[in-house]
């Protein structure tokens, strides 16, 4: 038997997006009371799945145990409070204090999950399985050799981030009856919408992923031109890396085009969903052009957007937010001197 959520998981799950996201603890709140319940509680699932992946001291098989134990307590199948002990008491030292308590709690995040309606609880442990499902595999296969090609980068990033978009817009169109009445559009641009942004992270965290073992980039790509993704070196590597950079940036940008479409189909009244895209949106391009203006960058504190930045791109798209003209030129501007290759809106790959 379910218990029901009470006044301190909620307030729990509001304060714990502060220590796990700064970001999402900016954008979360900008969307209507109980769209940004759900959301925020979606959130709050992919970050445990994610601290699972992310864990350097956990085998694999033992990841692989507790992905598959959280995909049963989402689905009601199995108690938060002993997955969450069991799972703390082998997290690595090196997660971040906020994720110790994020796991902690585990309970307290599921008693809000189980309390949303049933159909946003399924569009949230549809999410939940895949990612696990998808992270689990690529923990197998991932090295510091990249994946093999730009189809694999393309399956790993909607493992991480596709099928986030997707549930997001499950959680759009339950909301609001004409923004269902495009689910068929938006679906296809969620998917690219949630790479573009994934693409951006993984370029700006190259050197990261390196230092526990794990590259996305594309081998093949990064052949082409004489580079072994084995043999990088933070900034020292050869003209051929900073052109393959390119060319990647190059199609993360054609994948936040697309983002701007999604964003430009929900209608101009529901400004709260429309900052929400606009702001990760305006944020990823940003990154793209730190990236473009150094791709052979030695520390991602080198790509990182300042502050000031943050606030000039909140501030500009709340006053553009309604106005799609100004909103479409304001991302050219944004975009200008960027590569841009076109990306066609993708169905899901297979694992």
């Amino acid at each position: 038997m379910t218990i029901a959520p009470c006044r301190d998981d909620e307030g729990y799950q509001t304060e714990i997006l502060q220590g796990v996201s700064r970001t999402f603890a900016l954008t979360i709140p900008q969307l209507p009371p109980p769209l940004a319940r759900a959301v925020g509680n979606a959130y709050l699932l992919c970050r445990i799945a994610d601290t699972i992946e992310d864990d350097a001291r956990l085998a694999l098989d033992d990841k692989e145990r507790h992905a598959t134990r959280f995909v049963r307590v989402v689905n009601g199948l199995e108690d938060a409070a002993s997955f969450g002990h069991d799972l703390l008491a082998v997290l690595s030292p090196n997660a971040t204090a906020a994720e110790h308590d994020l796991i902690a709690h585990t309970a307290a995040v599921l008693r809000i999950t189980h309390s949303l309606p049933v159909a946003q609880r399924e569009a949230l442990t549809r999410c939940v399985a895949i990612m696990a499902r998808g992270m689990i595999h690529y923990q197998r296969t991932g090295s510091r050799e990249g994946v093999a090609d730009q189809a694999a980068m393309d399956r790993y990033c909607y493992f991480v981030a596709g099928v986030v978009g997707e549930m997001l817009t499950e959680l759009f169109c339950l909301h609001a009856p004409d923004i269902g009445a495009r689910r068929a559009t938006l679906l296809p641009l969620a998917i690219s919408f949630g790479q573009g942004l994934q693409m951006t992270n993984i370029l700006k965290d190259i050197w990261a992923d390196q230092a526990r073992g794990a590259c996305w980039l594309p081998r093949d790509l990064f052949l082409r031109y004489g580079v072994e993704l084995r043999d990088l070196v933070p900034g020292r590597n050869p003209p051929g890396f900073e052109t393959a950079m390119r060319q990647l940036i190059g199609i993360a940008h054609g994948h936040l085009a697309n983002a701007l479409r999604y964003t430009l189909l929900i209608p101009a009244r529901e400004a709260g969903i429309r900052r929400f895209c606009l702001w990760a949106l305006g944020m990823a391009v940003l990154t793209l052009r730190k990236l473009n203006a150094r791709p052979n960058y030695a520390s991602g504190d080198q790509v990182k957007i300042s502050r000031r930045a943050v606030r000039g791109t909140v501030l500009a798209t709340n006053l553009a937010v309604r106005h799609d003209p100004v909103l479409r030129a304001l991302f050219a501007a944004m975009s200008r001197g960027l590569p841009s290759s076109v990306v066609t809106a993708i169905a899901p790959p297979p694992l």
